[in-house]
């Protein structure tokens, strides 16, 4: 017995040491979350950061990630899409924030150089804190210039903001579980699912046709582990 436990201790007095490093070397990080909002050329979008495929089968419309873990640094996100000229951007993250990035196709104008085509842009959303309550933020990359919003709350009263395009538009959601009923221009979409309290962000995108449509999701803050 005592030399199986003269044993342990030598063993932990190697490994005992090398294991504590590895657990301060852990390298700090930070997440990315992709919501597809391409509707114009074909195929699925492709994701890559820092020149890596995060996804070979890539991404269909309205599809939304989770957070992507990446080290804690500035990050070249670039996006493509068959028939769509691609699009980058570099990403900043800090320690346990998640950046949300938001791809959608413009249209540019035909000049004399090249005929008219679509490019994809993209738009990034910083996480916002929420202590208390919830809140719904929608943000439009519909090529709609303005989006009315009518948010239905538990007593049946509604709320209506309008929604730039490119831009981001807050409400208190009262509403503490189940699903929020929501209108875009008088067009019942997708109920908003309520759990915790946070922030819920509606993301409107156009469709293949230019019917907006909407996703959600509640915006987590993921950590990393320390």
């Amino acid at each position: 017995m005592r030399t199986i436990f003269k044993t342990w201790l030598c063993l932990w007095a190697t490994l005992g040491p090398i294991m504590a490093e590895n657990e301060k070397a852990s390298p700090p990080t930070g997440f990315i979350r992709v919501v597809n909002g391409v509707a114009q050329g074909t195929g699925t979008l492709k994701l890559l950061i820092d020149g890596e495929d995060m996804q070979p089968d890539g991404y269909n419309l309205g599809d939304a990630t989770g957070g992507i873990g990446m080290l804690v640094g500035t990050h070249k996100v670039t996006f493509k899409k068959e028939g769509v000229k691609e699009g980058s951007s570099s990403i900043g993250l800090g320690q346990d924030q998640t950046v949300t990035v938001i791809p959608f196709a413009e249209k540019v104008p035909a000049t004399d150089q090249e005929p008219g085509h679509f490019r994809i842009q993209i738009l990034r959303l910083k996480q916002k804190e929420v202590n208390s309550g919830r809140t719904a933020s929608f943000v439009s990359v519909s090529s709609q210039p303005e989006i009315k919003v009518e948010l239905e709350d538990e007593n049946g009263n509604i709320a209506t903001v309008f929604v730039k395009r490119l831009s981001v538009a807050e409400t208190p959601l009262n509403y503490t579980q189940g699903y929020a009923p929501a209108k875009v221009n008088g067009v019942s979409i997708k109920p908003i699912p309520i759990g915790g309290i946070g922030n819920y962000v509606v993301v409107l995108y156009d469709d293949p046709e230019g019917k907006v449509q909407s996703l959600n999701f509640r915006d987590f803050k993921f950590l990393s582990a320390d």
